[in-house]
């Protein structure tokens, strides 16, 4: 028979499972740092929870996320690695996926899917481009920051290059890439549609990375473009190879 500690015990916690399992989702506020998250028209729970308005704070710059929903697995936490499944949506923005939160420079991606506008790549390149690019990873791992492992598929939809005479349209290309654990990241860049051609190799080793990549046209290349590509791709006959390598 239980004695009435042993009673106690068990009450307390099934009363602390239960006021876990209800937590207000308007917590997070309390434990994100707020200088990189910012959450707005909290809701639900902190176990499955909704906010109106995200906003990540990166160093390039604001990132919105728009409305979110999470699903956080309690379970996850025993193991010391929150399971969060993620969906976000921000105009024609959206994000799906699942993260598996390993410290503080380690995480693992499953089946993200993701469709962003070719702007916010100027977040982190010089590029004056435009267009659509979505993004499906199958699995992701980084480790200190870095890739580890990975398998997934980039692609840039309806780009164009926005000179100061206009945009030019290029076309639309993909990036397969893959990383088996404790090898290189490697990708095929490959041409879906439009009459400039793009086709070559771009891989990362730790913070080293090398491009090599043919750029062809059908036709004659705008002016614009052709003075663009010449400031950092070499000639080679009628075509430009861009070809770098550098780390970071």
């Amino acid at each position: 028979m239980l004695s009435r500690i042993g009673i106690g015990a068990i009450l307390i916690v099934v009363l602390a499972a239960a006021l876990l399992s209800a937590a207000p989702a308007r917590l997070l506020a309390l434990v994100l740092p707020e200088d990189q998250v910012s959450l707005q028209g909290l809701d639900g729970t902190v176990w499955q929870g909704s906010a109106s308005r995200c906003v990540l704070q990166l160093p390039q710059g604001n990132l919105h996320l728009g409305a979110i929903r999470w699903s956080l697995s309690p379970l996850s936490l025993l193991r010391l690695a929150p399971q969060v499944t993620l969906n976000s949506q921000w105009g024609a923005q959206r994000i799906n996926g699942e993260l598996v939160l390993r410290g503080a420079r380690d995480v693992d991606v499953r089946q993200l899917e993701m469709e962003v506008a070719a702007q916010l790549v100027q977040r982190f390149a010089p590029l004056a481009i435009d267009g659509n690019v979505s993004l499906q990873v199958q699995q992701l791992s980084v480790r200190d920051g870095l890739p580890a492992s990975a398998n997934g598929r980039m692609v840039w939809q309806d780009g164009g290059f926005r000179s100061p005479r206009g945009r030019v349209p290029l076309g639309t290309y993909a990036l397969q890439f893959e990383q088996p654990p404790g090898e290189a990241l490697r990708g095929q860049v490959i041409t879906l549609a439009g009459d400039l051609q793009a086709e070559g190799e771009v891989a990362l080793s730790g913070r080293q990375y090398r491009i090599d990549v043919l750029v062809s046209s059908a036709g004659e290349f705008d002016p614009q473009l052709k003075q663009a590509l010449s400031l950092m791709a070499t000639p080679e006959g009628p075509n430009y190879r861009l070809r770098l390598e550098a780390g970071f």
